[in-house]
């Protein structure tokens, strides 16, 4: 099994293409250098989404899309070897599914794949945990796989995936912050007319605009800018009624 598919879940975030293809080079390169992997799937939530499993969304990869549904039985169920691996943050392994009774939708969906065995490693980074899962035709053919280099190149990734949010968090701060600035002068002249207008000072004027923003479900900036524009003529009574 070597095609790579990739399986984001949910809304694309802005960092949802370098996600999946890390998760995806990551389950690919753990299958390569892992002996009798026939497979190997990636998944990433955060430490909420960790903790509540049958309920999240998240970004996921496999090697061959009949593992697919192998990792999307238990995302979707909240049972397998991923949610007790991020349960229990340590690996969880299946030794042989002729014989596994703990997880019988996720047995059935990988007997299916041709699964006989299995293994999941969990890594945890500034509130990120990666999980990958490796896969084999034969059964007790991963007991070493935990200890071998699929676990190093899980901590990269993990470490990976971890700066790229910090990174993608720190591009929406500044584009908030740039935002902010060129907004604010607009903001600033609209509370001017609203203290003029009501005789007020400048944080009620923000407030009645605030107010304005809330019943009309419209963005502050855009009351402001309308208010700018017309200087605040023939609007003085219903200002006055927001004041108060």
């Amino acid at each position: 099994m070597r095609e790579t598919a990739s399986l984001v879940q949910g809304s694309p975030a802005p960092e949802s293409a370098p996600t999946a293809r890390r998760l995806s080079e990551l389950a690919e390169q753990a299958a390569r250098c892992t002996t009798a992997c026939c497979g190997a799937g990636a998944t990433m939530a955060d430490r909420a989404e960790a903790a509540a499993p049958g309920a999240a969304e998240r970004p996921a990869a496999v090697t061959h899309p009949d593992l697919a549904a192998v990792l999307s039985v238990q995302l979707r169920s909240g049972d397998g070897p991923i949610p007790a691996a991020l349960e229990q943050g340590e690996p969880v392994d299946t030794a042989d599914l002729l014989h596994e009774e703990r997880w019988p939708d996720y047995r059935a969906a990988a007997l299916d794949a041709g699964v006989r065995s299995s293994v999941t490693l969990p890594f945890q980074r500034s509130g990120l945990t990666v999980t990958l899962s490796l896969f084999s035709f034969r059964p007790r053919a991963l007991d070493d796989a935990a200890f071998g280099p699929a676990r190093a190149l899980g901590d990269l990734a993990a470490t990976g995936l971890a700066r790229d949010r910090r990174y993608h968090a720190a591009l929406a701060e500044i584009d908030q912050l740039g935002t902010a600035l060129r907004t604010r002068p607009v903001v600033d002249q609209a509370c001017g007319i609203v203290m003029h207008v009501l005789a007020c000072d400048a944080e009620d004027a923000f407030a009645v605009l605030r107010r304005i923003s809330q019943a009309t479900n419209r963005k502050l900036t855009e009351v402001a800018a309308a208010l700018v524009e017309t200087r605040g003529r023939g609007l003085e009574k219903e200002l006055a009624s927001l004041a108060n």
